[in-house]
């Protein structure tokens, strides 16, 4: 049974920083895209940044600069750093596979085959 499991979250103040991980049952190599996801309620589960197979990182416009996914493929961890953070990035963040067997990471969350439960970042401003 395939696990992802997230944690870093927490309650921090705007301007503030977090870093984010996804431990995963997974071999993160090249056959998986990894992601991470965020849903503020009320609002659609929307992409935040994906890294493929080859290390190759894309984000959301909204985080692009203050936002860094990175993976340790020796250890199958996804991370997220998280800077520069404001009122509106405050959401449950989710860690996601997707079997990709090398190509580039879809942007929409249907496509993903593996979930984590979530981790709560809150931002008080």
């Amino acid at each position: 049974q395939v696990q992802l499991v997230e944690s870093g979250g927490g309650s921090v103040q705007a301007g503030g920083a977090l870093r984010l991980s996804c431990a995963s049952s997974l071999n993160t190599n090249r056959r998986y895209g990894m992601g991470w996801f965020r849903q503020a309620p009320g609002k659609e589960r929307e992409w935040v940044a994906t890294i493929d197979s080859d290390e190759y990182t894309s984000y959301a416009d909204s985080v692009k600069g203050r936002f860094t996914i990175s993976k340790d493929n020796t250890k199958n961890t996804l991370s997220l750093q998280i800077n520069s953070l404001t009122p509106e990035d405050a959401a449950m963040y989710y860690c996601a596979a997707v079997r990709t067997y090398g190509g580039a990471c879809p942007k929409h969350p249907a496509l993903y085959n593996y979930w984590g439960q979530g981790t709560q970042v809150t931002v008080s401003s």
